[in-house]
């Protein structure tokens, strides 16, 4: 049988404190056959996108080990940031590579929540073409109201998460909730922007990312607005 590749592509919220990123992405290697690729963290949005690649049941085991590590070290009560974020692990999507078919992939997110949900206490919600309803298909919506909005979100029964606890807890005060996908690749492009503001750059590129955000309405934990 040819060798089936995955690419997986967490983003965790931390982008500031480099020894809690590389003890996160680091995890990774220790499943034998993970190759750890990039680390890549960014201070302002306070967010860190890691990438990895291997054999689909290799590349499982290390989402599962670092999405569990994150939330041990990312108190996301204490987490402010630029960037649209509702967990330690916010978003965390499979890419089919070589060999290996969309829906697989999506089989093997499910794998991947699964496990978070049962073993973790973690919840979160599926996306893209691994969402079990349209509605869910786009992240955005999925993320629509960040942490601070979670306590309603999942009180609402339209948005009990796809897996773990479907109630409102301390777990997910802390750890957030987390969004797991089958997807292809993204693209990324650069623009000049006649600006030295990183703070209007930054609003510049979200509006372009995503479809339409939500203004963050304030802390579960404080009931204060965030900064």
């Amino acid at each position: 049988m040819k060798q089936q590749l995955i690419e997986c592509i967490p983003n965790i919220s931390e982008g500031r404190d480099l020894k809690k990123i590389n003890t996160i992405a680091n995890v990774v290697t220790q499943v034998e056959g993970i190759k750890l690729l990039d680390i890549d963290p960014g201070k302002a949005t306070n967010r860190t996108v890691i990438t990895f690649v291997g054999e689909p049941a290799k590349v499982i085991e290390a989402a599962f080990r670092l999405i569990q590590k994150a939330a041990e070290l990312i108190d996301m009560s204490k987490q402010v940031g630029e960037h649209p974020r509702f967990g330690a692990t916010d978003v965390c999507p499979l890419v089919p590579i070589t060999n290996i078919s969309m829906e697989e992939t999506a089989k093997y997110a499910h794998q991947l929540g699964k496990r978070v949900g049962e073993e973790l206490g973690i919840s979160g919600y599926y996306y893209e073409n691994a969402a079990r309803s349209e509605e869910r298909r786009n992240l955005a919506t999925v993320r629509s109201g960040e942490y601070e909005g979670l306590k309603e979100k999942i009180s609402n029964p339209n948005w009990k998460p796809d897996f773990g606890p479907t109630e409102f807890n301390q777990q997910i005060v802390s750890s957030g909730v987390t969004a797991i996908s089958a997807r292809d690749f993204l693209i990324a492009y650069n623009v000049n922007l006649n600006s030295t503001s990183t703070r209007r750059a930054n609003a510049i590129a979200f509006d372009i990312r995503e479809a339409g955000r939500i203004k963050r309405e304030g802390n579960p934990v404080t009931g204060k607005k965030s900064s």
